[in-house]
Protein backbone atom coordinates (compact mmCIF):
# COMPACT_ATOMS: atom_id res chain seq x y z
CA UNK A 1 0.00 0.00 0.00
CA UNK A 2 1.02 3.40 -0.98
CA UNK A 3 0.83 6.40 1.89
CA UNK A 4 2.24 9.30 0.04
CA UNK A 5 0.31 10.89 -3.19
CA UNK A 6 1.62 12.78 -5.92
CA UNK A 7 0.53 16.95 -4.00
CA UNK A 8 1.62 15.31 -0.69
CA UNK A 9 4.77 14.49 -2.44
CA UNK A 10 5.38 17.46 -3.87
CA UNK A 11 4.98 19.57 -0.72
CA UNK A 12 7.62 17.31 1.30
CA UNK A 13 10.15 17.93 -1.71
CA UNK A 14 9.29 21.51 -0.80
CA UNK A 15 9.43 21.74 2.54
CA UNK A 16 12.93 19.74 2.12
CA UNK A 17 14.68 22.92 -0.11
CA UNK A 18 13.81 24.72 2.84
CA UNK A 19 15.63 25.46 6.63
CA UNK A 20 12.90 24.79 8.68
CA UNK A 21 13.36 21.86 10.75
CA UNK A 22 11.22 18.31 10.61
CA UNK A 23 10.00 17.43 14.43
CA UNK A 24 8.55 13.98 15.27
CA UNK A 25 6.29 13.64 17.81
CA UNK A 26 5.57 10.23 19.42
CA UNK A 27 2.97 8.58 21.59
CA UNK A 28 2.45 4.88 22.72
CA UNK A 29 1.03 3.28 19.36
CA UNK A 30 4.56 3.62 17.74
CA UNK A 31 5.39 1.22 20.41
CA UNK A 32 2.31 -1.33 20.31
CA UNK A 33 3.82 -3.14 17.54
CA UNK A 34 7.04 -3.75 20.12
CA UNK A 35 4.87 -5.45 22.30
CA UNK A 36 4.25 -2.68 24.97
CA UNK A 37 0.77 -2.49 25.57
CA UNK A 38 -0.73 1.55 25.94
CA UNK A 39 -1.28 2.80 29.32
CA UNK A 40 -5.18 3.04 28.37
CA UNK A 41 -5.91 -0.37 26.75
CA UNK A 42 -7.51 -3.10 28.60
CA UNK A 43 -4.27 -4.57 30.17
CA UNK A 44 -3.59 -1.26 31.90
CA UNK A 45 -5.76 -2.31 35.25
CA UNK A 46 -4.45 -2.95 38.19
CA UNK A 47 -5.63 -5.34 41.34
CA UNK A 48 -5.34 -4.25 45.05
CA UNK A 49 -6.61 -6.03 47.36
CA UNK A 50 -10.24 -6.60 45.50
CA UNK A 51 -10.24 -3.48 43.64
CA UNK A 52 -9.25 -3.24 40.54
CA UNK A 53 -7.53 0.53 39.61
CA UNK A 54 -7.13 1.82 35.98
CA UNK A 55 -3.62 3.84 34.95
CA UNK A 56 -5.44 7.20 35.21
CA UNK A 57 -5.89 6.20 39.10
CA UNK A 58 -2.50 4.36 39.45
CA UNK A 59 -0.26 6.66 37.71
CA UNK A 60 -0.82 9.88 40.00
CA UNK A 61 0.91 11.62 42.45
CA UNK A 62 -2.45 11.20 44.75
CA UNK A 63 -1.89 7.18 44.45
CA UNK A 64 1.91 7.31 45.14
CA UNK A 65 1.14 9.40 48.28
CA UNK A 66 -1.52 7.08 49.61
CA UNK A 67 0.37 3.63 48.04
CA UNK A 68 3.64 4.01 47.32
CA UNK A 69 4.67 0.38 47.32
CA UNK A 70 1.28 -0.48 44.52
CA UNK A 71 2.24 2.23 42.57
CA UNK A 72 6.27 0.73 42.39
CA UNK A 73 4.79 -2.66 41.90
CA UNK A 74 2.58 -1.19 38.99
CA UNK A 75 5.58 0.36 37.30
CA UNK A 76 8.41 -2.11 37.89
CA UNK A 77 5.93 -4.88 36.21
CA UNK A 78 5.60 -2.40 32.70
CA UNK A 79 9.10 -1.47 33.53
CA UNK A 80 10.44 -4.89 32.20
CA UNK A 81 8.14 -4.79 30.09
CA UNK A 82 9.73 -2.32 28.32
CA UNK A 83 13.15 -3.64 29.13
CA UNK A 84 12.73 -6.39 27.23
CA UNK A 85 10.97 -5.23 24.34
CA UNK A 86 12.85 -4.19 20.68
CA UNK A 87 12.39 -1.00 18.84
CA UNK A 88 10.04 -1.67 15.43
CA UNK A 89 10.55 -0.25 11.79
CA UNK A 90 9.08 2.95 12.90
CA UNK A 91 11.96 3.77 15.74
CA UNK A 92 14.43 2.54 13.14
CA UNK A 93 12.61 5.13 10.54
CA UNK A 94 13.26 7.84 12.66
CA UNK A 95 16.63 7.26 13.59
CA UNK A 96 17.51 7.21 9.79
CA UNK A 97 15.70 10.43 9.65
CA UNK A 98 17.83 11.93 12.21
CA UNK A 99 20.64 10.75 10.04
CA UNK A 100 19.56 12.76 6.89
CA UNK A 101 18.28 15.66 8.41
CA UNK A 102 20.53 16.46 11.13
CA UNK A 103 20.75 19.66 12.97
CA UNK A 104 17.37 19.93 11.50
CA UNK A 105 16.12 17.46 13.58
CA UNK A 106 13.89 17.33 16.91
CA UNK A 107 12.45 14.26 18.24
CA UNK A 108 9.56 14.99 21.07
CA UNK A 109 8.63 12.12 22.64
CA UNK A 110 5.50 11.16 25.20
CA UNK A 111 7.25 7.54 25.46
CA UNK A 112 8.86 6.36 29.26
CA UNK A 113 9.93 2.65 26.99
CA UNK A 114 13.34 3.68 26.31
CA UNK A 115 13.00 2.14 22.60
CA UNK A 116 14.19 5.22 20.51
CA UNK A 117 17.89 5.30 22.63
CA UNK A 118 17.60 1.10 21.66
CA UNK A 119 17.56 2.33 17.89
CA UNK A 120 20.12 4.76 18.70
CA UNK A 121 18.43 8.39 18.39
CA UNK A 122 20.51 10.67 19.87
CA UNK A 123 19.68 12.03 23.51
CA UNK A 124 20.75 15.56 22.66
CA UNK A 125 18.19 16.23 19.87
CA UNK A 126 15.32 14.38 22.11
CA UNK A 127 12.94 15.49 24.18
CA UNK A 128 11.35 13.70 26.71
CA UNK A 129 8.21 15.23 27.72
CA UNK A 130 6.54 12.34 29.61
CA UNK A 131 10.21 11.70 30.96
CA UNK A 132 11.56 7.98 31.29
CA UNK A 133 11.32 4.44 33.40
CA UNK A 134 15.28 4.81 32.93
CA UNK A 135 15.35 7.19 36.02
CA UNK A 136 14.27 7.43 39.18
CA UNK A 137 14.27 10.60 41.83
CA UNK A 138 13.30 11.10 44.99
CA UNK A 139 9.23 11.22 45.56
CA UNK A 140 9.99 13.53 48.23
CA UNK A 141 11.82 16.20 46.67
CA UNK A 142 14.92 16.44 48.59
CA UNK A 143 16.97 17.11 45.40
CA UNK A 144 16.03 17.10 41.49
CA UNK A 145 19.09 14.45 41.43
CA UNK A 146 18.14 12.01 38.73
CA UNK A 147 18.90 8.25 39.82
CA UNK A 148 19.29 5.11 37.95
CA UNK A 149 15.77 3.49 37.74
CA UNK A 150 15.54 0.48 40.35
CA UNK A 151 16.53 -2.97 38.93
CA UNK A 152 13.96 -4.94 40.79
CA UNK A 153 12.48 -8.02 38.24
CA UNK A 154 8.64 -8.34 39.35
CA UNK A 155 6.24 -10.17 37.39
CA UNK A 156 2.91 -8.83 37.96
CA UNK A 157 1.19 -11.12 40.84
CA UNK A 158 5.04 -10.67 42.55
CA UNK A 159 4.96 -8.94 46.02
CA UNK A 160 7.85 -6.54 46.61
CA UNK A 161 10.56 -8.56 49.53
CA UNK A 162 11.95 -6.18 52.26
CA UNK A 163 15.60 -6.06 50.54
CA UNK A 164 13.86 -4.64 47.47
CA UNK A 165 11.88 -2.22 49.25
CA UNK A 166 15.13 -0.97 50.41
CA UNK A 167 16.39 -0.59 46.84
CA UNK A 168 13.35 1.80 46.41
CA UNK A 169 14.27 4.34 48.78
CA UNK A 170 16.26 8.12 48.18
CA UNK A 171 19.89 7.52 48.97
CA UNK A 172 19.86 11.14 50.48
CA UNK A 173 16.71 11.29 52.92
CA UNK A 174 15.30 7.60 53.14
CA UNK A 175 12.16 8.57 51.63
CA UNK A 176 10.81 6.81 48.68
CA UNK A 177 12.12 6.87 45.33
CA UNK A 178 9.39 7.66 42.58
CA UNK A 179 9.35 7.02 38.47
CA UNK A 180 10.59 9.87 36.86
CA UNK A 181 7.46 10.11 34.55
CA UNK A 182 4.74 12.85 34.46
CA UNK A 183 2.00 11.61 36.26
CA UNK A 184 -1.82 12.37 35.06
CA UNK A 185 -2.52 14.54 38.03
CA UNK A 186 0.89 16.34 37.32
CA UNK A 187 2.06 19.42 35.20
CA UNK A 188 4.25 19.90 32.50
CA UNK A 189 7.41 21.72 33.45
CA UNK A 190 10.75 22.61 31.82
CA UNK A 191 13.09 21.13 34.54
CA UNK A 192 11.67 17.83 34.16
CA UNK A 193 9.65 17.62 31.12
CA UNK A 194 11.21 19.98 28.47
CA UNK A 195 8.18 22.21 28.09
CA UNK A 196 9.81 25.59 27.38
CA UNK A 197 12.48 23.88 25.04
CA UNK A 198 9.24 21.83 22.74
CA UNK A 199 7.47 24.95 22.28
CA UNK A 200 10.95 26.82 20.96
CA UNK A 201 11.10 23.30 19.01
CA UNK A 202 7.46 23.90 17.41
CA UNK A 203 8.16 27.37 16.31
CA UNK A 204 11.01 26.35 13.97
CA UNK A 205 9.32 23.40 12.74
CA UNK A 206 8.01 23.33 8.96
CA UNK A 207 7.03 19.72 8.91
CA UNK A 208 5.83 17.54 12.03
CA UNK A 209 5.11 14.13 11.83
CA UNK A 210 2.20 13.17 14.75
CA UNK A 211 2.84 9.26 15.45
CA UNK A 212 1.08 7.09 17.53
CA UNK A 213 -0.60 9.64 19.92
CA UNK A 214 -4.25 10.65 20.16
CA UNK A 215 -3.61 14.25 21.42
CA UNK A 216 -5.29 13.34 24.87
CA UNK A 217 -2.26 15.53 26.50
CA UNK A 218 -2.43 19.74 26.49
CA UNK A 219 1.65 19.99 25.16
CA UNK A 220 1.50 17.99 22.13
CA UNK A 221 -1.31 19.82 21.36
CA UNK A 222 -0.14 22.79 21.91
CA UNK A 223 2.92 21.94 19.92
CA UNK A 224 0.73 20.60 16.82
CA UNK A 225 -1.22 24.48 17.02
CA UNK A 226 2.08 26.13 16.73
CA UNK A 227 3.31 24.01 13.98
CA UNK A 228 -0.46 25.43 12.24
CA UNK A 229 -0.21 29.09 13.68
CA UNK A 230 3.20 29.34 11.01
CA UNK A 231 1.90 27.54 8.41
CA UNK A 232 3.68 24.07 9.08
CA UNK A 233 2.70 20.82 7.47
CA UNK A 234 1.18 18.45 9.84
CA UNK A 235 1.27 15.24 8.95
CA UNK A 236 -0.58 12.41 11.42
CA UNK A 237 0.13 8.50 11.27
CA UNK A 238 -2.57 6.92 12.83
CA UNK A 239 -4.81 3.52 12.11
CA UNK A 240 -7.62 5.47 14.02
CA UNK A 241 -9.16 8.74 14.21
CA UNK A 242 -8.05 10.79 16.88
CA UNK A 243 -7.91 14.44 17.78
CA UNK A 244 -4.98 15.16 15.21
CA UNK A 245 -6.51 13.26 12.19
CA UNK A 246 -9.47 15.69 12.55
CA UNK A 247 -7.57 18.77 13.16
CA UNK A 248 -5.16 17.97 10.31
CA UNK A 249 -8.09 17.01 8.36
CA UNK A 250 -9.96 20.85 8.41
CA UNK A 251 -6.37 22.34 7.75
CA UNK A 252 -4.78 22.80 4.49
CA UNK A 253 -1.57 21.86 5.51
CA UNK A 254 -2.60 19.10 7.32
CA UNK A 255 -2.76 15.21 6.33
CA UNK A 256 -3.77 11.82 7.97
CA UNK A 257 -2.50 8.78 6.78
CA UNK A 258 -4.59 6.09 8.33
CA UNK A 259 -2.29 3.33 8.97
CA UNK A 260 0.61 1.95 11.58
CA UNK A 261 3.60 3.45 11.67
CA UNK A 262 5.73 0.58 11.14
CA UNK A 263 4.51 0.62 7.57
CA UNK A 264 3.85 4.64 7.29
CA UNK A 265 7.75 6.10 8.33
CA UNK A 266 9.64 3.88 6.62
CA UNK A 267 7.58 5.25 2.98
CA UNK A 268 8.20 8.21 4.41
CA UNK A 269 12.11 7.57 5.24
CA UNK A 270 12.45 5.93 1.46
CA UNK A 271 11.38 9.10 -0.06
CA UNK A 272 13.43 11.60 1.56
CA UNK A 273 16.60 9.21 0.70
CA UNK A 274 15.08 9.53 -3.10
CA UNK A 275 15.67 13.38 -2.73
Amino acid sequence: MTYLDNTLKERLTEFYTRSRKLTILTGAGLSTDSGIPTFRDKDGFWTVGSVNYMPEEMGTLKMFTQKPLEVWRWFLYRFNICLKALPNTGHFAIKELEDIFSDRFRLITQNVDGLHFKAHSSRERTFLIHGTLERSRCGSECSSELYPYPQIPLEKDQQLTAAQIELLKCPKCGNYLRPHVLWFDERYNEKYFKLDSSMRVAKETGLLLIVGTSGATTLPQRIVESVLSRQGIIIDINPNENYFSELALKKKNGYWLKGKSSEVLPEILQFFKSL
